[in-house]
């Protein structure tokens, strides 16, 4: 079991590491299960094994399948591995909520029929750019990164005196203006807008991080 992608700092496998690991697993006959943090469209594409470059047997779904809105979760599986189609394993007071399954529905028909997924890739190649023209400005910023609309600034080097506390100063002056976002291995600006985001919402986000990084 494994993210196909560190989401926390926004570092994606090389593209032949999750190949290898397919073979391995069919060589060996174990199942090759991907938890997906954060999937539905952020990155472009349905799931990030798209990305991977290989199908595991197993998806875990969490996170946007409720729309942001409400805890869903599920599993996606090959036919083979269904093996309890007709019965039920285990009743819970937080699963199998009817309300829980159509804000899933919505979200996968809304994200369907507003091509999110080409949107997300869009949005995503102008921040990337924004942020590489930040990159060039700023020697504070170590890397710009990511998959689609999820994006990743690395504040200083690995191992590089100031570099923690400068990213919680670009955090806390983004806070005060309104920028949300998690600090990923403790310098890592982990971006990841909505797919709903406006291109003027997005811009606006960018200009308040910019200016965070410009004031260090």
């Amino acid at each position: 079991m494994a993210e196909p992608m560190r989401w926390t700092t926004v570092e994606p496998a090389p593209a032949d590491f999750w190949p290898m690991v397919r073979a391995s697993c069919d060589r060996h006959g174990a199942l090759l299960i991907f938890e997906i943090p954060s999937c539905l469209g952020c990155i472009g594409t349905m799931f990030l094994c798209e990305h991977a470059g290989c199908v595991p047997d197993i998806l875990v779904l969490s996170k946007g399948l409720g729309g942001g809105v409400l805890p869903m979760a599920a599993l996606i599986a090959k036919p083979e591995l269904d093996v309890a189609a007709d019965g039920a394993l285990g009743h819970y007071s937080h699963d199998q909520s009817p309300v829980g399954c159509a804000a899933a529905l919505a979200t996968l028909q809304m994200i369907e029929e507003d091509g999110l997924l080409a949107a997300a890739m869009e949005l995503g190649r102008h921040a990337r750019g924004l942020l590489g023209q930040m990159a060039r400005r700023f020697p504070w910023i170590g890397d710009v990164r990511g998959i689609g609309l999820y994006l990743g600034v690395e504040i200083g080097h690995a191992g590089e005196a100031g570099s923690a506390p400068a990213a919680e100063q670009v955090l806390y002056r983004c806070l005060e203006r309104g920028l949300s976002f998690k600090l990923g291995g403790g310098r890592v600006v982990t971006l990841c807008p909505p797919l709903t985001i406006s291109p003027s919402d997005l811009d606006r986000g960018l200009d308040i991080l910019e200016g965070a990084i410009a004031s260090l």
